[in-house]
């Protein structure tokens, strides 16, 4: 049997490999990123119980220890895990304030329950703090496709730029 074709794309894809996200760049990119989402932590107003939910249930003590350390300017070295799911939230956020002109706006809408798929009645932020990272990817994934106008058709005389590369968070 023929094995499948791969399509081809007219750019190359970049694919982050698990050699690029080795130990020197977890620690490059985890004190900035754990900054990051402090910022849209406090934004969005996300609890403790929250905060620790999105970042996928690290216990109190090692968080407060990341957050000190991170806050100081001090090396730390978060997870995989823990940096893919603050790189949604930097894209979540990203497309926030591209969909959206006023930072409320995307509060009431992040907060507000949804009748479409994949929300069914939830709000964004509930799939969010759910504590899986699909919960967050659905979100990102959601509001990409907003952007690229593939889920919502925007507000008249708004103008939503398409999904580049240059929306990867980390790469």
């Amino acid at each position: 049997m023929a094995e499948p074709a791969i399509k081809k794309h007219d750019h190359p894809v970049d694919v982050v490999s698990p050699q690029d996200m080795g130990p020197a760049h977890r620690k490059r990119l985890s004190g900035p990123g754990l900054r990051s989402f402090l910022v849209i932590a406090d934004q969005w107003k996300l609890s403790e119980k929250d905060r620790l939910a999105v970042l996928g249930h690290p216990s109190r003590s090692a968080y407060y220890n990341w957050v000190r350390k991170a806050q100081d300017g001090d090396d730390i070295s978060l997870s995989l895990d823990m940096l893919l799911r603050i790189s949604a939230v930097l894209g979540i956020h990203k497309a926030l304030s591209i969909l959206f002109q006023k930072q409320d706006q995307a509060l009431v809408w992040l907060s507000g329950p949804h009748r479409g798929l994949p929300f069914s009645g939830q709000a964004p932020v509930d799939l969010m703090r759910s504590g899986t990272q699909d919960g967050l990817m659905l979100v990102r994934r959601y509001l990409d496709a907003w952007r690229g106008g593939s889920a919502s058709m925007p507000v008249k005389g708004q103008v939503i730029e398409p999904v580049t590369r240059d929306t990867v968070v980390f790469g």
